[in-house]
Order: C-alpha cells, then sequence, then structure tokens
C-alpha cells in the first residue's frame, strides 16, 4: 500500500505542479530547484515503480545497472505483518512464473565479458517473504535453505546449496494495523516457493490499486516497460534543467539500455557517449567498465569503426582488475583484426591512454649542426599480448617556439612486449637548438594510431605502463654549428703588389674527417689566379700533434698518439701538385686528418703610379687600398653536407715608400735631393740601380745620367729599414707659359731583387727562379714612383699666410674668426689669361668634431693679375672641445702646391680653454 501510495502522489504533484509553474516570473535559482524537487520525484517514483515490477516477477526486464542496483538493493522490502498468500485458483498463473523463472537467461555481453550480475534486492526475496509468514515450521525452513523443492506440478527449483542456519522461531507478531486491505489465511503449512510470491503480490497489488492507470502500467511488461522509460526521460529531462545534470546523465544510460534492447542501437550509442564521458571524467573505472562494452556493442552493430575501435582501446586502458587477462585480450584481438582485415578506410586513432613514451634517463643526447645518429625512446604499451606495429614516427619539438622539429622513422616492422619496450630511430641532422618528445604515430595495417602522451619517467628497471605528462627535459640537444673546420691564411705580412705571389691556406681539420673535401675559391675586384701555375699542397709542419684529430658524425676517434711517435721531418711531410678545376679543388686522401696548406699563385692588379712623400709632410698611406679578398668555400663530409665560408683578407704593398728631402741648396741653383727609401715587406730588397727621370723646371747636374751621386751598389735593405740615396739636381727657368702649365711628374726608378720565403712574407715572383744571377739585369724587378719636387721659394705664384689670432683665450662655444692673407708673387700678362681668371677657388677643411664652421667652407675670391695683389680670406668658426687642437686649413684646390708657398707658416696647434664657469645652477647657502 504504501508503494502504491508514493507513486501516485508522485505523479499527482509533478501534474499538479507543472502546470502551476511559471517560469518566465521566477529567479534562475529558483528555477532550477523546482527542475532537481520534479527530477527528485520523477526518480522516486520510478524506483518505487521498479520495485513492484520485481515483486510481481518483472525483474528479468529491469537493467542491472549500477544506478538500478544501487536504488534498489538500499531499498528494503514492504513489510507486513503477513505476507499475503497465493489464491486457490492462481495454480495456472504460478506454472506460468515458473515457467518465465526456468527459460530466464542472463544476457551474454560483448567481448565475452563474464561478470558477476549486479543485485537488485537489498536481501533474498524467499527468505524474506517466507519470515514473514505467521505459521513457519523448522522442516519447511530448512526446505527453504537446502537442497532442491519439489513442486505439486512435478516441476523442480534449484535453491542454494549453502544457507545460513534458520533463524529461530519468530515469535508470533501481533497485527498491526496497515492500510493495506483484504484478509490472509495465517495458517500456512509449507513455505512459498519464488513463483508463488510472484502470484500472491500480484494479487495483492491488484486489491491495493485503485488506480486503472496503475494496474494497466503493472498488467503486461509492455506497459511497464513503456511507463519505466517515461519516468525515466521525465527525471533525466528535469536533472538536465537543474543543478544536478550529472544525475541527468546517469539516467541517459537507463534510457540507452532500453533503447538497446529494442535494438535501437544509434539513440543507444549517442545516450551511452555520454554517460561514458561522465564516468571517464570524473575516474569511475568501475561504473565505465560496466557501460562502455555495451556502448561498444552498438558501435559495431552501427558498423562505427572509429567509434569501436576507441572503444576498444578505452577498455584496454582501463585497470587491469577490472578485465580478466581473456577479456582484455578479446578486446586486443579487436583492434587487430579490424586494422587488418575489415577496415574500408583508414581510420586514425588516438592510443594516448594505452602508449606512452618517453627518452630514456640520464642527460639529453649531445649533436652537432648538421651531425646524424641514432636516439633511443622507451616506449610503453599497455596491450596485453604483443602487438605488431607496420611503421612508426616519433615528431621533435624545438622547446624555443612552437615548431615541429624532424620527423623520425622507422619504417620496419616494430613488435611491442607488454610493458616497457626500447625502440631506436636513425636521426637525421637537425636544426640548432633543444628538442623534447612531440607525438608518436604509426600504422597498424590500415589503422593510424597517434599517442601524444609522455611517460614520467621512473626506475629504469620498471617495466610497469606509466601515467603520462608532458616532459620538461630535454631529451636531445643540438648545439650550433661547432668548428669542424677552419680554413686561415698562412701569413699576416703584404705581399708585393704587381706580380706573382704564393699565399698560402691552411686547411685544418677539428675533430672531423676531410676526406673527399672540395674547396670552391672565388677571387675578388683587383685579384686573380695565375692558371698557367698548378696549386702545391703540403702538410703543415706547424700544427701541433694533438690539436687535428679524425672524428666523423658517428664514427670513433682515431688515437693521435700514433702519430706522435715519429717526429722526424719526413714522417709527416707530403706533398702533391694538384690542378684548379671551375674554381674547386678536390683535397687528396692523405689531407683528410692532417693539417696541410695550399699555396695558390695570385696576382693582385693595381694600375696606379707610386706617389712619394716629402719630408714635411709624409703620406698616410690607406691599408684598404692595397687590400685584397678572396671567398673561401669547403664542402665535406659523408654526404657533403658540411660547408665552411670564409673570407681571407690579403695584404699588398709596394716594396718601398719614397721619401724626399732638399739636403742642400747651392747659389748655383744647383741642389741636393736626398731620397730615401722605407721598406714595406718582410723580406731582404737588394737595389742594383736608380735613376731620375726629370721634366720641365729640373736638370741633371754636370753630365750626370740621373743616377745618384753615391753608387755604393747593390744597396741591401733588411726588413723594417730604410736606405738613402743622394741625387745632385740644377734649377731650370721657366717661361710665364710654363709656370701656367701644370708640370710632369718626376719618376724615381729602382731595379732590385727581393730575398724573401712565401712562408714568411713576400717572396721573389713565380716566373723567377731562385737560382738565377742577380747581375742578369733583364730578369730584376723595376719599381717606379712618382715625386713631388718643391722649387724655392721665389718661384711659387702666390703665397698664403696665416694671419695671428684676435685673442690668445679662445673658450669652446666663442666664436673666433680666422683669417688667411693671399698675395700673388709674379705678374701675369692679360694677354696669357683666360677670361675670368682672376677668380681663385678656396677651400677650408676643419675637423668637424673639434671646429663650427659658421660661414662658407667653399667658394670663389677675385685676386688681381699684378704682382703684390693681395687679398684676406676671413672665416667665423667656433672651437668645440678644450685642448691643444688643429686650427682650421685653407686650400686652393685650382693650383698646384709647388706653385704656392706658405709664409707666413700656420700655427700647428690652437690652444682652447674649456667654457667659463656659469652661476646659473648655484643655489645659495
Amino acid at each position: 500500500m504504501r508503494e502504491v501510495w508514493v507513486i501516485t502522489a508522485c505523479l499527482a504533484l509533478v501534474d499538479a505542479t507543472s502546470i502551476q509553474y511559471n517560469d518566465e516570473d521566477v529567479a534562475p535559482e529558483t528555477e532550477k530547484e523546482f527542475y532537481r524537487v520534479q527530477g527528485d520525484l520523477y526518480s522516486l517514483c520510478r524506483i518505487k515503480l521498479l520495485r513492484l515490477a520485481y515483486l510481481i516477477g518483472y525483474g528479468t526486464e529491469i537493467e542491472r545497472s549500477p544506478v538500478n542496483s544501487a536504488s534498489l538493493s538500499m531499498l528494503p522490502w514492504p513489510k507486513p505483518a503477513v505476507w499475503p498468500s497465493v489464491p486457490d485458483d492462481a495454480t495456472s498463473e504460478v506454472v506460468v512464473k515458473e515457467k518465465m523463472i526456468l527459460q530466464e537467461t542472463p544476457r551474454v555481453k560483448h567481448f565475452g565479458i563474464q561478470r558477476k550480475p549486479l543485485p537488485l534486492e537489498p536481501t533474498i526475496l524467499v527468505r524474506e517473504a517466507n519470515q514473514r509468514r505467521s505459521s513457519l515450521s523448522v522442516g519447511n525452513s530448512s526446505e527453504i535453505f537446502y537442497g532442491r523443492v519439489e513442486f505439486n506440478d512435478g516441476l523442480a527449483a534449484d535453491v542454494p546449496a549453502k544457507m545460513p542456519q534458520a533463524d529461530k522461531a519468530h515469535e508470533f507478531m501481533m497485527s498491526r494495523t496497515y492500510s493495506s486491505p483484504g484478509n490472509f489465511d495465517c495458517s500456512i503449512g509449507r513455505p512459498m516457493r519464488l513463483a508463488e510470491i510472484f502470484v500472491a503480490a500480484e494479487h495483492a497489488l491488484k486489491k491495493t490499486i485503485s488506480n486503472p492507470d496503475l494496474q494497466k502500467i503493472l498488467s503486461s511488461v509492455e506497459n511497464f516497460e513503456q511507463k519505466y522509460m517515461e519516468l525515466t526521460k521525465g527525471a533525466a529531462d528535469n536533472y538536465h534543467h537543474s543543478w544536478w545534470k550529472r544525475y541527468g546523465v546517469v539516467l541517459d544510460g537507463e534510457i540507452a539500455a532500453v533503447c538497446f534492447k529494442r535494438g535501437n542501437f544509434d539513440l543507444a550509442a549517442k545516450s551511452y557517449e555520454k554517460v561514458c564521458a561522465l564516468y571517464a571524467g570524473e575516474g569511475w573505472e568501475d561504473l565505465l567498465a560496466e557501460v562502455l562494452p555495451s556502448l561498444a556493442e552498438c558501435q559495431k552493430s552501427l558498423n562505427d569503426e572509429a567509434g569501436y575501435l576507441l572503444s576498444c582501446v578505452r577498455l584496454l586502458s582501463l585497470d587491469k582488475g577490472l578485465f580478466l587477462s581473456k577479456e582484455r585480450q578479446a578486446f586486443q584481438s579487436e583492434v587487430v583484426s579490424l586494422a587488418h582485415n575489415e577496415m574500408t578506410n583508414h581510420v586514425p586513432l588516438d592510443v594516448s591512454s594505452l602508449i606512452t613514451f618517453s627518452g630514456n634517463p640520464g642527460p639529453p643526447m649531445a649533436l652537432c649542426d648538421g651531425d646524424t645518429g641514432t636516439l633511443s625512446v622507451t616506449v610503453w604499451s599497455g596491450f596485453p599480448d604483443d602487438i605488431t606495429l607496420d611503421s612508426l614516427t616519433l615528431t621533435l619539438m624545438a622547446t624555443y617556439n612552437a615548431d615541429e622539429g624532424g620527423k623520425l622513422r622507422n619504417s620496419n616492422a616494430t613488435v611491442l612486449k607488454p610493458g616497457r619496450n626500447t625502440i631506436t630511430f636513425p636521426l637525421p641532422p637537425q636544426k640548432p637548438g633543444s628538442y623534447v618528445l612531440g607525438v608518436l604515430t604509426g600504422h597498424i595495417g590500415q589503422l593510424t594510431f597517434r599517442s601524444h602522451s609522455f611517460s614520467k619517467g621512473g626506475p629504469a628497471d620498471s617495466d610497469d605502463f606509466m601515467s603520462y605528462e608532458k616532459p620538461t627535459r630535454p631529451i636531445l640537444k643540438v648545439f650550433k654549428p661547432r668548428p669542424l673546420a677552419d680554413l686561415s691564411a698562412s701569413i699576416s705580412s703584404a705581399l708585393l703588389i704587381n706580380e706573382t705571389q704564393w699565399i698560402g691556406i691552411i686547411a685544418q681539420p677539428i675533430n672531423y674527417s676531410l676526406k673527399g673535401a672540395v674547396l670552391h675559391i672565388d677571387t675578388g675586384p683587383g685579384l686573380m689566379i695565375e692558371e698557367s701555375h698548378s696549386i702545391e699542397m703540403e702538410s703543415n709542419k706547424k700544427a701541433g700533434q694533438g690539436s687535428v684529430g679524425t672524428a666523423n658524425s658517428g664514427d670513433a676517434t682515431k688515437d693521435s698518439s700514433v702519430a706522435a711517435k715519429d717526429c722526424s721531418p719526413a714522417a709527416d711531410k707530403h706533398f702533391e701538385q694538384l690542378c684548379l678545376v671551375s674554381g674547386k679543388i678536390e683535397f687528396p686522401d692523405w689531407a683528410s686528418d692532417v693539417s696541410s696548406i695550399l699555396w695558390i699563385p695570385i696576382r693582385a692588379i693595381d694600375d696606379k703610379l707610386a706617389r712619394g712623400s716629402s719630408s714635411g709632410a709624409p703620406e698616410k698611406q690607406s691599408i684598404v687600398d692595397r687590400m685584397r679578398t678572396i671567398a673561401l668555400k669547403l664542402e665535406f663530409g659523408i654526404s657533403k653536407n658540411q660547408i665552411y665560408d670564409t673570407t681571407i683578407a690579403l695584404h699588398f704593398s709596394d716594396p718601398f715608400h719614397v721619401s724626399t728631402r732638399v739636403a742642400n741648396q747651392c747659389n748655383d741653383s744647383t741642389l741636393l735631393l736626398q731620397v730615401t727609401l722605407h721598406s714595406q715587406v718582410n723580406a731582404t730588397l737588394s737595389v742594383y740601380d736608380a735613376w731620375l727621370d726629370l721634366h720641365d723646371g729640373f736638370t741633371h747636374a754636370g753630365q750626370g745620367n740621373g743616377r745618384p751621386i753615391s753608387a755604393f751598389f747593390p744597396l741591401v735593405i733588411s726588413p723594417s729599414s730604410r736606405a738613402g740615396l743622394l741625387f745632385c739636381l740644377c734649377l731650370e727657368k721657366r717661361t710665364a707659359e710654363d709656370e701656367n702649365n701644370v708640370p710632369p711628374e718626376n719618376i724615381l726608378n729602382i731595379r732590385y731583387e727581393i730575398a724573401g720565403d712565401r712562408t714568411i712574407g713576400a717572396h721573389p715572383p713565380v716566373t723567377m727562379k731562385s737560382n738565377e744571377n742577380a747581375e742578369d739585369t733583364s730578369k730584376n724587378l723595376v719599381f717606379r714612383s712618382a715625386l713631388v719636387l718643391q722649387q724655392p721659394v721665389l718661384s711659387p705664384c702666390l703665397a698664403v699666410g696665416f694671419l695671428p689670432l684676435p685673442s690668445d683665450s679662445i673658450r669652446v662655444g666663442q666664436l673666433v674668426t680666422m683669417k688667411w692673407r693671399v698675395e700673388r708673387l709674379k705678374d701675369i700678362e692679360e694677354k696669357r689669361v683666360p677670361q675670368n681668371n682672376d677668380k681663385m677657388l678656396y677651400e677650408i677643411n676643419a675637423n668637424s668634431d673639434k671646429w663650427m664652421i659658421a660661414g662658407r667652407k667653399r667658394g670663389h675670391v677675385s685676386l688681381d693679375m699684378k704682382q703684390g695683389s693681395r687679398i684676406v680670406i676671413s672665416i667665423l668658426c667656433m672651437p668645440l672641445v678644450a685642448g691643444y687642437i688643429h686650427p682650421p686649413h685653407l686650400g686652393l684646390p685650382g693650383i698646384d702646391e709647388v706653385s704656392i708657398s706658405c709664409s707666413p707658416a700656420g700655427c700647428h696647434l690652437v690652444r682652447v680653454l674649456p667654457p667659463a664657469p656659469s652661476s646659473s645652477f648655484c643655489v645659495p647657502a
């Protein structure tokens, strides 16, 4: 009576509240709470209906799910004072119930899973019903709990073989006032059988239930199942709208069970997926093990290959204790069989929960840029048996960015054993950086699997299937390009320009083999290779015995102590002549593991004539003007994948730098010219002859032929030293027309010979042989240099004088007027002067870091053609730094230097004082 009353009351309350409820006038919290109460009412009504259905024999139609088992096993049986008895005219009904019980066959789960059914009753119904009878004999009690019981109709029912001893005879219980109507016979001679209990309960309910709808519901299995689905859906829908959404998902699983039994696998699979997602997210593996096989069976019936494979993998990923070994082997057999035989298309599958991987313990593998190797990875397999992988690919991830690194492929079939496995991958060259393991992919037949789970690691000897998380320790470190070889110039001193010279290139392997190396040579502008001469290669005797190794990528380093046993020069001496083909040279085999020198004949070309300088203003030569470059590219390695590029700068120079000085001037216009020769090469120079080619304005004194008056030839000049020559010249009178023309340059010619070593610096040209006679003038070298000879003071046309400064105390930031006086020293006839020739170009030169020019730095001024004409050029400037600095200089670009006399000469340095102190920022005490 109580069970029936609860069902009808819950249904009536649900209907009444649904009519009165208006969701537009309530707060969201109230709305969710309303739906929760509605869901509780539906759920309570559902449980009570299941209890009544079990009492009348519908227990075989109830899904023995975890939620049903939990609800019904904790719900006590109805406890009437006397359990109802079987009516006399219900014998046929008892027979039907008996046949139904005997014909009950439990549903075989997919994969042959054998699992003990979950209980739906708090205690054994037979014991509970017979204990509630008013008269129970001890003998009949033994028939209940032990052995086999014979029925009147010849049928037999098995009873548990082992049951606890019968309780003491219950004392007669006083009749209590229950709401249950009807009078039952309390004098029972034997215990009731299970079928009789079902029939007695059904007749009692018919007398108790007054609601015709409820009677109809319990009248047949179909009506009961329809009402059960209605109540379950009502509870699930209300829970989905309330706070308790997980309750709704759990009840969706009960709906899925009914859909599965009816053959509606599509709806069943959708609901089962929600339930499995909930159980997996909460970590309820025991509950997941109950539902997941049903989902897999639905997916197989729907021919959902991807979903079915994923369910099999999830079953394998569950705790080993949830399934028997043969059941887990069945899961694996389904995966392998479907992958090799039944699949129609390639299916990607995520096996991150089943296959994990990590690097081996210890420091990460260290490689250099361009090196290859073998990477060892530990893979844990959660499969119960060995499984063969057709291919395996491992992706490396760079730690400095999100880009994928290289992919390591193992194309051979790989057998994964349960637990720990060690897999090796060939490692191609990687970019410099630090790498961690990325994604593990592979193929099993037509199945493409993917795992992005990383094992935590653990003891090296552990075979357990490890849990997974992303590692922070790198598995591989590729360092920036290490020096595997080096190319450098063998000398740093200057070589002879415009002459064929040997340049030495040192090729040194650094713990790497140069076998089969190819050197590409590209000369820069102003430099050419003399291809008429062969290139020479020899071993470098100066290289240290232990500084050069012979290790290649993946090869062992040879012991350098073997080479150090014989230290004689001839033991390690190698020499070979090579040919330049298309700008390339191939190294011989003996140069693969030793330091060697390449001697290349080259010639630096410079068409400019060397210019001497006067002792008063020595010329500063720029190193860049005589610098040449040669680009080298060395290709080496097993597959020529290693490349070393470099550019070598070579310094070329003239053998001499010439400076002149007028040693003495006689009254008869005779000059003694001292010429100083400065050696600019690291070699010994021998001068055999020297002569001057003079032009207008100068002649050789006496009967001289241009040779010096000091004839101490040969004149030997050591490296970095100097020597002098003395010439006697005479001034030649020049006409006014000659003075207006720019005189040609005077040339100093020197015939010399050089004695040097190519391993040190400048040396005899390649075309010359060292054993030739030095007296053979046709083979000596000739050096030519232009000289600037300045005439005496009265010969120049113009005189430029620097006027004194207005004040001795010049300060930083103070404007100062610099003045120069320009005076014409000679008359120039007007008929010989072109029109507007009185215009003279001037230019002010000053260091911009020390002076700021406030006026025009360049312009024209007018100067009369008559002798004695004067003009003053002034400029306003400001010093920027304090100290002794060079003042600005006035230059006349349009007039040759020999026609200008600086008188009075300008000051060499100017003292500039710091700025005057300022009191603008002073604070009174």
